[in-house]
Order: structure tokens, then C-alpha cells, then sequence
């Protein structure tokens, strides 16, 4: 299955698994970037010069605001919304490189944004075609590692609140999914450990549940993951605790 003659709006589309969305959407797609400035975002341009960018950081309440508002005055009716931007900080809180000022960031990006330009660009997406909202989580979002606790308390407080906003939105066109995510070769997962999926294959298995309209995309080992914290939720929590 396919995805085509969609108008696409994607969080973080200038790296990672950002970038390998927006390689085998825009072909077929009119794709909108929402991004920081960045030389990435440059070379995004360069090779996409079709594609529409608007920059914001995506930890600033009023640059993301302003960004939706401009996205909305350009493009009135949008189709889908995929919120893939997001940090990832892996200290402890007794690790002494640990970065107090990154817990507002770390939110803000991967939680706060997302719910707000779900809120935001609803008017866009009710106008769209068979319209969706697909936000990127991951397997941390069902259970936590030691590391990283804010980035698994945002991912799970994603899961809970796109489980909401289905509930919501259940009455109208709009398909609210999640894709969970393994650990990914990306930029942000360097130097932890093996068995990363490469971000195409990531990519085109998001884009074949977009299509099938899937609420739950479990990705690689969240497959078996999900079964585990159902069945055997302490068994999960052990796994997980020294993964």
C-alpha cells in the first residue's frame, strides 16, 4: 500500500528518521518540514527544493505557534500531520553530566509541541482528504528504561494523550495513529548498542501502517515487547531496566 497526492506536514524532517519520511514521501506527496534552522535543513532545501519549510524550534511554545499559524494561512486544508521531531538526553539524575536546563527542552519537544500542533493544525487536517495524525513514539512509551527518564516519561505520556485524542476524534475523518519505534540508526542513538533497524526500513514500515490506517504501528521488537508488558508486566520492567 501507498501513500499519494497527500499534503504532508512533518516535525524534524531535515535528519534521521525525519529525512528518510520526506525521501520516500515527497516523490508522490506535497510534503511540509517543520524544523529548526539547521545546515541540515539547508540540504534539505538543496535536495527538495519543491518541499515547503517552515522554521521553528520546536521547544519554543510562540515559534511553534507562529509556525502553525503561517502553515495554515499558506495551506488551509492539510491530510496528514506526523509528529516525528524529538530529544533524547541519557544521563541519570545522579549522573554529575546530568542537564537541569534540558528538562524543559526535553518535554517541550517531544510532548508539549506535539499536542499542540495537534490542536493547532486540526482546522488544516478536518479540511483534508482522509485526513490523519500519526505521532512517533516508541518502545519506552510501554515500558521505561533506567536511562533517559524523561524522555520515557514523555513517550508514555504521548501514548496516553493520542489515545485521548482518538477518543475525540473518533466522530470525524481524522485517524489518530502512533508508530513505536525500536532503537533506530539514527544520529540521536549513536553509541548505544546494536541491533539498530536502519531509519528506511523504519520509515517504510510507518508509511505501510499510515496506509492501512493502523492506531497501533508496532515496529521490530516492539512487537514482542507490547504481548510481554501486557502478559507479563514484570518480566517487562526487568528487561527493559537493564536494556
Amino acid at each position: 500500500m501507498t501513500i499519494s497526492g497527500k499534503r504532508i506536514a512533518i516535525t524534524g524532517g531535515a535528519s534521521g528518521l525525519g529525512l528518510e519520511l520526506v525521501r520516500q514521501l515527497a516523490s508522490d506527496n506535497e510534503i511540509i518540514v517543520i524544523t529548526r534552522p539547521s545546515a541540515a535543513l539547508d540540504q534539505l532545501k538543496s535536495n527538495y527544493p519543491e518541499i515547503t519549510i517552515f522554521k521553528a524550534d520546536l521547544s519554543d511554545e510562540m515559534a511553534v505557534k507562529q509556525a502553525a499559524f503561517d502553515l495554515i494561512a499558506g495551506f488551509p486544508a492539510i491530510d496528514g500531520l506526523i509528529n516525528n521531531a524529538a530529544l533524547q538526553y541519557t544521563p541519570s539524575f545522579l549522573d554529575d553530566e546530568f542537564d537541569y536546563g534540558q528538562i524543559a527542552n526535553e518535554i517541550a519537544t517531544n510532548f508539549t509541541t506535539p499536542t499542540q500542533l495537534c490542536y493547532l493544525l486540526l482546522p488544516a487536517l478536518l479540511n483534508g482528504s482522509n485526513p490523519f495524525i500519526l505521532n512517533v513514539n516508541s518502545g519506552l512509551g510501554l515500558v521505561p528504561k533506567t536511562s533517559s527518564a524523561i524522555y520515557c516519561a514523555t513517550k508514555g505520556a504521548l501514548n496516553i494523550f493520542s489515545q485521548a485524542l482518538q477518543n475525540q476524534l473518533e466522530q470525524t475523518d481524522v485517524a489518530v495513529m502512533q508508530a513505536f519505534l525500536p532503537l533506530v540508526n539514527t544520529a540521536m542513538t549513536a553509541g548505544r548498542g546494536d541491533g539498530k533497524l536502519p531509519p528506511d526500513k523504519v520509515a517504510s514500515d510507518i508509511i505501510k501502517g499510515i496506509a492501512a490506517r493502523k492506531a497501533d504501528i508496532d515496529i521490530g521488537k516492539v512487537k514482542l515487547l507490547r504481548p510481554i508488558a501486557r502478559f507479563m508486566p514484570g518480566l517487562a520492567r526487568k528487561i527493559m531496566k537493564s536494556g
